[in-house]
C-alpha cells in the first residue's frame, strides 16, 4: 500500500484507472485491526492500486469529502468517485472484500 504524503500525490492518485484510499490513522484501534488483512486483499485485488492517507495529515480533505469515521474506504475511477465505504464502525475483512468486489460492478 502506497502512503500519501502531499495534496499532490492525493490528486495524482484518484487518476488512476481504479484506486482505493483507505482513510486511518496510527491511533485508531479499528484502523489497526485491519492491518493483518490488508496484504491478502490487495493480492486478491489487483485491479485496485491501494493508497493509504493518514486522516490526521489530510483533516481538511476528510472534512471536505465527508470521512467522519475511520478506517474508511474510497474508490475512484478515473478521478471520480464510484464507491465508499464511510462509516464509524469497525470493518471487518469480509465486509471490505464485499465492498471491493461491489466496486469492481461499477
Amino acid at each position: 500500500m502506497k502512503k500519501i504524503e502531499t495534496a499532490e500525490e492525493l490528486e495524482k492518485s484518484i487518476l488512476s484507472d481504479l484506486s482505493l484510499l483507505m482513510f486511518s490513522a496510527d491511533w485508531c484501534p479499528d484502523c489497526r485491526f485491519v492491518d493483518p488483512f490488508l496484504p491478502e486483499l490487495e493480492a486478491n485485488f489487483p485491479e485496485f492500486t491501494f493508497y493509504y492517507v493518514d486522516r490526521d495529515q489530510f483533516i481538511d480533505t476528510c472534512a471536505e469529502w465527508d470521512i467522519f469515521g475511520i478506517p474508511s474506504f474510497l474508490v475512484f475511477k478515473n478521478g471520480k468517485e464510484i464507491s465508499r465505504f464511510v462509516n464509524k464502525d469497525r470493518k471487518t475483512k469480509d465486509e471490505i472484500e464485499q465492498f471491493l468486489n461491489d466496486s469492481l460492478k461499477k
